[in-house]
């Protein structure tokens, strides 16, 4: 089988010790260099001084890694081709011995492979705005709807349709779990005036919660929802989205190009001040994820 276990992975496991998953596409994608490699050294940091260890997931050569050497995730931070991986990309990416950055959906079936039951993002994709017409709905969701694992994420990304997106995970039966809220948080807000279908006080309520769920046999993941701390919240992010959004059909661009140019405009409006909150958000999610996982260990 072409899926490789890093050796401190291999013992972690094997000794029933905390595994947090973490996708690579932060890396590769989500943000420019420098930035985006100091993001995966902060994230994997929150995740060691939680007492948990980070398994960041990607593809090197065709080989689909669970737990990435540093060395890699700085050649994945520099380099311009590695693939951006989803569910469907995966064996052509495989075959192809190509490197590949894995998306939640991705690193999901990895973790899930692997044996790791929790995976920290900053926030997972969902239905976009206008999806009536352009059936633009992010693998993620299904993805969630058939793998076991637990993902700690600050909502849905906020360019998306809320609403719907909460619609199709509970068609699909998949638990929005809100942490230490009783409300859906919107990535760069704390608060979208949505209800979640659960909610926890904090990491070992959580790991209850995953507990049952393992032992009914429940083939869904759980969603656990994260608010974006206090401090990098921000009120006008809205206001920023509408713009790049009606740019974005100006522009015509569509499909898995949505959310990049999205992202990327987002930062040039606001001056940078939506990839510090997002760089906030997944580093706190990270931390979750490790107090999760290990209470999830005891």
């Amino acid at each position: 089988m072409r899926i490789a276990r890093a050796p401190e992975v291999e013992a972690a496991l094997a000794e029933n010790r905390p595994v947090v998953a973490l996708e690579s596409t932060v890396v590769a994608h989500g943000m420019p260099y420098p930035a985006n490699l100091e993001v995966a050294q902060e994230t994997q940091a929150a995740v060691r001084a939680a007492g948990a260890l980070p398994a960041m997931i990607g593809i090197v050569a065709g080989r689909f890694t669970v737990g990435l050497s540093q060395e890699t995730i700085e050649d994945f931070a520099r380099r311009d081709d590695v693939a951006k991986v989803s569910r469907r990309d995966l064996a052509a990416t495989l075959a192809g011995e190509r490197h590949g950055a894995t998306t939640v959906a991705a690193t999901m079936i990895g973790a899930h492979l692997a044996g790791i039951e929790v995976f920290a993002t900053g926030g997972i994709g969902g239905v976009h705005r206008g999806a009536g017409q352009s059936f633009d709905v992010s693998a993620d969701l299904t993805e969630l709807g058939r793998t076991p694992v637990a993902v700690v994420s600050a909502g849905a990304k906020a360019i998306l349709d809320l609403p719907r997106t909460l619609e199709v995970l509970e068609t699909l039966g998949v638990p929005v779990v809100g942490y230490g809220t009783d409300e859906f948080p919107a990535f760069y807000s704390r608060s979208s005036g949505l209800p979640v279908s659960a909610s926890v006080a904090g990491a070992a309520e959580a790991a209850a919660l995953l507990r049952a769920q393992r032992e009914l046999g429940l083939e869904t993941g759980v969603l656990i929802a994260n608010p974006i701390p206090a401090e990098a919240e921000m009120a006008d992010a809205e206001d920023f989205i509408a713009q790049a959004l009606g740019e974005a059909e100006a522009q015509g661009i569509v499909g898995r190009e949505v959310t990049p140019f999205l992202l990327g405009r987002l930062a040039e409006l606001s001056e940078g001040r939506t990839q510090a909150a997002n760089r906030a958000l997944i580093v706190d999610n990270a931390r979750v994820a490790a107090e999760i996982a290990v209470e999830l260990a005891r």
